[in-house]
């Protein structure tokens, strides 16, 4: 049988006991009123727990948008976990960056987070900006199961949680008795790989129309610190259902089984980032150094003062030769930005619309993926900047700080 096939079978088995993750054993102290709590254990804990016991050490990542970026939840889950483990000496990474999805999550895993070291303990968060981002659930699939397949072939004993945050849409949709689809996807790979979920969206929406609080009190959708405060209590009463026994004196850290075949074969678990540098360039195509705007719009950390690939004027053409099933580029959106024409191996020429709706007050990080469904093997991508571009825009400009190649 193969792994999607047993992955139906598992993501059947959740649904049967509630895709919504309303917790039917009520493990921990409860979240709200009703008694319930909104996280699901699947395969645990145990490992990191081991090892921050045994070895007094542990690398736990932060892998999210700006909600994991700002101090908040993410600075008080390391205050929680170094006063669980007071001996045990962490190296916490943050790899939150404002803007960003489960796409470049997954082309930017390796640098941002395995570069820094075997992880011990992953945090994972993108139902946020993959909603407002507008994946589809296809990309919201592949970028996520990017993120953990990548995570678990570098250590297969690292453990995971996904995190639903909340927002107004989901809220919603919640308040209509249904699951959010981006939620559905995200919960497609947690089952199929067995990971502990939290659906802290599902959580606020309950809590505030139990009137605990309201949604201002929360500080909606990037949270005030009662609203970071609520989603750290959450993760430390996962912490205490996921540790609630003793650890055997004979338990051994385990390696989790691999799926032998990804949900998605396309999925981005071999997803990179690619020097600008390898592009044949043509003219009107330049390198900057050290990028950073002319104007006076915001930027995102890793997007500004870096080597940046640019192009100002329509037909600037370049060349960029690649191997694998999928290529596109990781831009810096701003409020002169273009549209490419671009076309893979000499075929069909494609266009894509760089500038969207936040590009006229910021800079913004995009990581637009131009095919996914190549065959495996050597390709070509040929870009040029098209003449005609947004009606927002003020002007043509292409800004590429990666090529992206899984």
């Amino acid at each position: 049988m193969s792994g999607l096939g047993t992955g139906k079978k598992l993501l059947s088995a959740a649904l049967l006991v509630g895709m919504t993750l309303h917790a039917a054993d009520e493990l921990g102290s409860a979240g709200g009123k009703d008694g319930s709590d909104y996280f699901v254990l699947r395969g645990g804990l145990d490992n990191c727990r081991m090892k921050f016991m045994r070895e007094k050490t542990g690398r736990v990542a932060f892998l999210g948008g700006s909600i994991t970026e700002m101090n908040g939840w993410r600075g008080l889950v390391c205050n929680e976990l170094q006063k669980r483990f007071p001996e045990t000496k962490f190296d916490f990474v943050n790899a939150g960056i404002s803007s960003l999805d489960s796409t470049p999550g997954a082309f930017r895993f390796s640098r941002d987070v395995l570069a820094k070291g075997p992880v011990d303990l992953l945090f994972s968060e993108a139902a946020v900006n993959d909603y407002y981002n507008g994946r589809t659930a296809v990309e919201q699939i592949r970028g996520v199961e990017g993120i953990v397949r990548q995570a678990r072939i570098a250590n297969p004993a690292i453990d995971i949680i996904l995190m639903h945050f909340a927002d107004d849409n989901k809220m919603s949709i919640i308040r209509q008795n249904k699951t959010p689809e981006v939620i559905i996807s995200h919960e497609k790979v947690a089952v199929y790989y067995n990971l502990p979920s939290i659906d802290l969206a599902r959580e606020v929406t309950k809590r505030i129309d139990s009137k605990e609080f309201t949604w201002e009190k929360f500080g909606g959708l990037h949270p005030a610190p009662f609203g970071h405060d609520l989603y750290a209590k959450t993760i430390a009463r996962m912490f205490d259902a996921a540790w609630a026994k003793p650890l055997a004196e004979n338990a051994l850290v385990k390696s989790y089984p691999l799926p032998p075949n990804p949900l998605d074969k396309k999925s981005y678990f071999r997803g990179k980032l690619v020097d600008i540098k390898i592009a044949k360039l043509g003219d009107g195509w330049k390198i900057d150094p050290a990028w950073k705007p002319a104007d006076k719009a915001d930027t995102r950390p890793g997007f500004v003062d870096v080597p940046m690939l640019i192009a100002v004027e329509p037909g600037a053409t370049l060349n960029f030769k690649f191997n694998g099933t999928a290529v596109g580029i990781f831009v810096a959106a701003g409020p002169d930005t273009g549209t490419v024409k671009y076309r893979i191996d000499g075929g069909k020429a494609n266009t894509r619309d760089l500038f969207n709706e936040w590009s006229d007050r910021l800079h913004l990080p995009v990581a637009q993926v131009l095919a996914a469904e190549l065959r495996p093997g050597s390709h070509e991508l040929e870009l040029r900047v098209a003449p005609a571009a947004n009606a927002k825009s003020k002007g043509h400009a292409v800004r590429i700080a990666y090529f992206l190649v899984n």
